[in-house]
């Protein structure tokens, strides 16, 4: 562990093979794993709880006071999962007394400037690209993706293997395996790319294209869709996630696509 310049709480509980680079702090309260750099100029706050394997580069900020204003002081946590990345600049929050904790999970990749809020969940091997910005008590899905300058909005989900368009304001759920792009956020396919590249076969890809298209094309209205879904469409475990999904989308999902000539 390699520690000039740099200040470690003496109660902080660092891996003996951990590397930390010059004019980076660390609090107590802090757990880091093996074989994790830290890179230079990197603040690690009370309460974060870091994986193994992971790359933390200069100017990122890991377990800060939640940006909110009921936040009193309470003991909290932020967690990054094993093997994961977090570019320059990149703020992670600790939680709240809503859940105690922000999770970011295994394999991902937060690259510069993106913001992961208080009381947030991301998924293994999600990736926030440049400047994304989460509120509180967002969750992303596994393997989704968000371009960069999105913006999702507070309490808000995305699902697993979701494409979300650089520039994108987030304001109602996104369902698993699909695209979503526009302003107003719209659906606009599903990510058969990504899915294809993830081991997911041309028959598997289609029958999700199908439960779609009655929610996007056949029907406009989602209780009439989630019917119909769930009594002509056979079961499967991607059908079971959609439908899971959606019932459980209290704030509404993205719209279809939207014809404005």
């Amino acid at each position: 562990m390699n520690q000039p310049l740099s200040y470690i709480h003496p109660e902080a509980k660092i891996a003996k093979n951990v590397v930390i680079e010059p004019f980076t702090t660390i609090s107590k309260n802090v757990e880091i794993g093996e074989g994790t750099w830290i890179g230079p100029n990197v603040t690690i706050m009370e309460g974060a709880r870091i994986g193994k394997n992971c790359k933390i580069f200069p100017g990122a900020v890991i377990a800060a006071e939640p940006q909110d204003l009921k936040f009193e002081g309470e003991e909290s946590i932020a967690i990054i999962g094993n093997n994961t990345t977090i570019r320059e600049n990149v703020t992670v929050n600790r939680g709240t007394k809503a859940s105690g904790k922000t999770i970011v999970g295994n394999h991902c990749l937060l690259m510069a400037n993106a913001h992961v809020a208080h009381d947030c969940i991301v998924g293994d091997r999600a990736i926030l690209v440049n400047n994304v910005a989460l509120a509180g008590h967002v969750e992303i899905g596994e393997w989704a993706i968000l371009g960069g300058l999105s913006a999702v909005h507070q309490f808000v989900k995305i699902g697993r293997h979701v494409m979300i368009s650089g520039g994108t304001l987030v304001r109602k759920n996104v369902p698993p395996f699909v695209k979503a792009a526009k302003e107003p956020i719209q659906f606009i396919g599903v990510n058969s790319i990504g899915l294809r590249r993830r081991g997911f076969s041309n028959e598997k890809i289609n029958e999700i294209q199908n439960i779609y298209r009655v929610f996007f094309q056949q029907f406009n209205n989602i209780s009439k869709a989630l019917e119909f879904v769930e009594a002509e469409l056979p079961a499967s475990i991607e059908r079971d996630e959609i439908l899971e999904f959606i019932k459980n989308s209290p704030r509404g999902i993205i719209k279809g696509i939207r014809n404005d000539n």
